[in-house]
C-alpha cells in the first residue's frame, strides 16, 4: 500500500502543529491526522472519537508497525516542507535595534 497524497493543513496551537490528509493507492483517503509536538519530538496521531466514558479511540490505525513507522516520517517530511516553505513566503521580521 502507497501514501500516494499528502495533504497538510498547518496550525500552532499548543502542541497541535497540523493536520493531515493521505491518500492511499489513489483509492482511499484518511482525513484528520494531527500532527503533534511532544516530549520526545513530534509524531502523528490517528484520527480518533471520543467514547462516552471520556477516553479516545482511534478510528483508522495502521495495523503494522513498519507501515506507521513509513507513514509517520513521510507525513512529517511533508509537514516540515509545508513549514519550511511558509517561513520562506513570510519571513519574520526582526529588527537590529537595541535602542
Amino acid at each position: 500500500m502507497k501514501i500516494t497524497e499528502i495533504k497538510i493543513s498547518l496550525r500552532d496551537e499548543g502542541k497541535l502543529k497540523g493536520f493531515a490528509n493521505i491518500t492511499l493507492d489513489d483509492i482511499f483517503v484518511v482525513r484528520g491526522l494531527k500532527i503533534i509536538q511532544g516530549l520526545k519530538g513530534y509524531f502523528i496521531a490517528m484520527p480518533n472519537r471520543r467514547r462516552k466514558d471520556g477516553t479516545f479511540k482511534d478510528i483508522a490505525h495502521p495495523i503494522k508497525s513498519d507501515f506507521r513507522e513509513k507513514m509517520e516520517k513521510v507525513i512529517l517530511e511533508k509537514y516540515f516542507e509545508e513549514v519550511n516553505q511558509t517561513q520562506q513566503e513570510n519571513p519574520i521580521m526582526i529588527s537590529s535595534d537595541m535602542s
